[in-house]
């Protein structure tokens, strides 16, 4: 076959999609949205703060733009889009969620409130001295692998040379395919000791390990309440953390007292602080609580401060309580720790994070000792060199008169040639035929300037030689000796301690469940009103007998019921939506009200709503369901007495809408009228009864283009009048005809 020729490979369509797949799913979980067990970082974090050490961007030098370092970033390391690189880097310099910082921003990098951090254009960033010093050192020291970048035209580090378990400090989280990765962030000085146990006792248990490490040590504070489930938690890597924000009570003039929250669950930061306020504003709104006068939240960058206000003579306990359990004040941190070991995704446990941070760290220090003693013994030889040269350096200088060129001196000094050397006698010829310096000696000879032969020189250079070549005897120390190399790795884990270790911010205790007393509403019959506009409330029958004529005339649904009740609204698309009366205002009759939709989650905006009932009454009750297309059926009101908020009422045929849902007993009459006039007039027995999911069955005979429109019910005798376009139309005097039929048609 011609090279130039194409070849077809015939395979199944399934394989190859689901090769595709599983190479795009291990891409995301190894090379975007998981840490690596070793330093605790994911790629995106690694390439960043690689970027700005490259960068210079240090400590101790001016901050940068960071549309700098995230553009920079992004065409060396990182090309998956600026946004990314940004949030990344701005999450990294926010003390509200991470154990620690790792970049020391500069401008508006966001709230714990969750106001999003300023443009990149307009924000600056530099590498903390904690980054610098226990993530980036010793990057000259060949203790790392480093690989190509995306376009192989630069070489990125494969991970960083990082010396505390950052994976622990900091924690992680990340949503890969299939997978998650959810870590809490845990105290430096605790997680130190940690390791340190672990070194010195191998076969240390978790619950040991958990002498040091209390739980997890959020920054935001609060209070973890399951203690004796954290050791199942740090076996497993996987569990549930309940979490409370704290609570303090402060006493107010007059004998009021406020409880002031000081401190939010860790899962609270961001749009949860507004939900919260927005939750305590819907207990006092709902009569769920009568004891919270105000609330206020005077949070700042100094901490969190979130006042309400109470009510004299206030049940603060009881209040508390509820406020665990009604709001996000108590909530649940989900602990999966996933992270990538050895090349893959793997959940590990408290006991096996350490040993791969530990087994990490003994990898660096091997490697960077290994090149300090290479350099050390390399000094050693010039430094030997140079000293014995300093003993011949007459010899040397006679060798260097009586050559011609370069490479017959370094011939002489290397291998004792003396034939092209002229000499002065031949004692100088026999010694000079006898010197056996190296290549690199002999190197650093002729190198060596003259000023080296000053008496004090001479003697710096001994004492030099002397420092070399202990330190080469404690290099070969640390590598040969485990306990050397340990003491070595824990005494840079106490330094780091002393200088960055902080108090623990979280509490860790069992505390009791939630447990608190909802006032009781007492029960009383409202009214419930909703305008054409979809507005509704609730006002006091009194206020409706009031105001009956105009309250009848402005709303389109007047329902009587009771506060402790729900209102069950239907809709032109056969569903039922189920509102709790308490949720909607109560007040004068004159208040606006609310949208309904607004009240419930599951209404949406283009429903249309024809019918409004009380579920209690709906209880005794047979309602009758007509649509667009002319089908019609009867059902037993018990059938939605349900709990769901929202439920099919009934099953549609395509392109069909329900007209109406009425109450009709057996002894009522129906008249239904098209949009072209149509009238039929039958009893109401006729109607068949039929379950919820049913569609029912046809009421009239539609002609082509028309549809039902109008589903009148009343007693037999009496009299109804009805209007269709100019003329008036009496029910009651309708021919009496059969279900199913074409009915009467009304004349303009």
């Amino acid at each position: 076959m011609d090279r130039n020729e194409s070849q077809i490979i015939r395979t199944e369509y399934s394989d190859v999609m689901k090769k595709s797949y599983i190479d795009y799913a291990m891409s995301v979980i190894i090379a975007r949205a998981l840490p690596d067990v070793r330093d605790g970082l994911k790629p995106v974090q690694r390439r960043t703060l690689y970027d700005m050490y490259e960068l210079g961007i240090r400590y101790d030098k001016p901050y940068r733009k960071c549309a700098r370092i995230v553009g920079d970033t992004m065409g060396k390391y990182h090309p998956h889009g600026d946004s990314s690189i940004y949030e990344a880097l701005v999450v990294m310099a926010q003390e509200f969620k991470k154990g620690m910082v790792l970049v020391d921003g500069h401008g508006n990098f966001g709230s714990i409130e969750g106001d999003g951090a300023a443009a990149m254009r307009y924000t600056e960033a530099r590498l903390a001295k904690f980054t610098q010093e226990a993530y980036l050192s010793d990057l000259d020291k060949n203790i790392i692998d480093f690989g190509p970048n995306f376009d192989e035209t630069e070489k990125e580090p494969m991970v960083l040379p990082v010396r505390i378990p950052n994976l622990l400090v900091n924690g992680a989280e990340g949503i890969a395919v299939g997978m998650a990765t959810s870590i809490p962030t845990h105290n430096l000085g605790e997680v130190i000791d940690a390791v340190k146990a672990y070194m010195k006792n191998g076969d240390i248990s978790t619950k040991q390990l958990m002498k040091y490490i209390k739980g997890p040590d959020f920054p935001t504070g609060g209070i973890v309440v399951n203690k004796d489930d954290l050791l199942s938690i740090y076996e497993t890597g996987q569990g549930k953390i309940k979490l409370r924000g704290k609570v303090e009570v402060e006493d107010l003039k007059g004998g009021k007292k406020q409880l002031v929250i000081t401190e939010i669950p860790y899962t609270m930061i961001g749009a949860g602080i507004g939900k919260f306020l927005n939750d305590v504003a819907h207990l006092v709104e709902t009569k769920k609580t009568n004891d919270i006068v105000d609330i206020s939240n005077q949070s700042s960058k100094d901490g969190i401060r979130i006042i309400l206000e109470l009510k004299k003579g206030a049940d603060v306990e009881n209040l508390t309580n509820m406020l665990y359990k009604k709001t996000r004040l108590e909530d649940t941190f989900g602990v999966n720790m996933l992270a990538v070991a050895n090349g893959r995704p793997e959940t590990l446990g408290l006991k096996a994070v350490i040993e791969h941070h530990v087994d990490f760290q003994f990898e660096l220090m091997t490697r960077k000792y290994k090149t300090l003693l290479a350099k050390e013994l390399e000094k050693q030889e010039v430094q030997e060199g140079l000293i014995k040269a300093c003993d011949v350096i007459d010899l040397i200088i006679e060798i260097l008169r009586g050559s011609k060129s370069m490479k017959d001196v370094k011939e002489c000094l290397i291998n004792g040639v003396t034939e092209p050397i002229t000499f002065k006698s031949k004692i100088s010829k026999k010694m000079a035929s006898m010197l056996r310096f190296t290549e690199k000696q002999a190197t650093a000879i002729l190198e060596m300037r003259l000023y080296k032969l000053i008496g004090l020189e001479v003697e710096a250079l001994k004492v030099e030689h002397e420092k070399t070549v202990k330190n080469i005897a404690s290099y070969k120390d640390i590598l040969n000796n485990y306990d050397s190399m340990a003491a070595l790795i824990m005494s840079e884990l106490d330094g780091y301690k002393k200088e960055y270790g902080r108090k623990r911010r979280t509490q860790i205790e069992n505390a009791q469940e939630a447990v608190f007393e909802e006032n009781k509403i007492k029960e009383q019959e409202v009214v419930f009103l909703m305008d054409r506009f979809g507005y509704a409330k609730t006002v006091d029958t009194g206020v409706y007998e009031r105001n009956k004529d105009a309250a009848d005339k402005e709303n389109k649904y007047v329902v009587h019921c009771l506060n402790t009740g729900k209102i069950c609204i239907f809709t032109n698309t056969g569903k039922m939506h189920q509102i709790k009366v308490l949720d909607l205002p109560y007040g004068k009759f004159r208040d606006k009200g609310i949208p309904i939709d607004n009240v419930s989650n599951y209404l949406s905006s283009e429903e249309q709503i024809i019918a409004v009932f009380d579920s209690e009454q709906m209880r005794f009750a047979k309602l009758i369901f007509a649509t667009k297309q002319g089908m019609i059926k009867k059902t037993e009101g018990t059938e939605f007495q349900v709990t769901k908020r929202t439920i099919a009422a009934t099953k549609l045929q395509e392109q069909d809408e329900l007209v109406t849902v009425v109450v009709a007993d057996q002894d009522k009459q129906i008249v239904l009228q098209t949009k072209t006039g149509y009238f039929l007039k039958f009893p109401a027995v006729e109607v068949p009864e039929k379950k919820r999911g049913a569609v029912g069955v046809r009421g009239i005979k539609l002609q082509k283009k028309d549809e039902l429109e109008m589903v009148y019910v009343f007693e037999d005798g009496t009299d109804v009048v009805v209007k269709f376009g100019e003329k008036e139309v009496y029910l009651n005097r309708l021919r009496q005809a059969k279900r199913d039929t074409q009915g009467t048609k009304a004349r303009n």
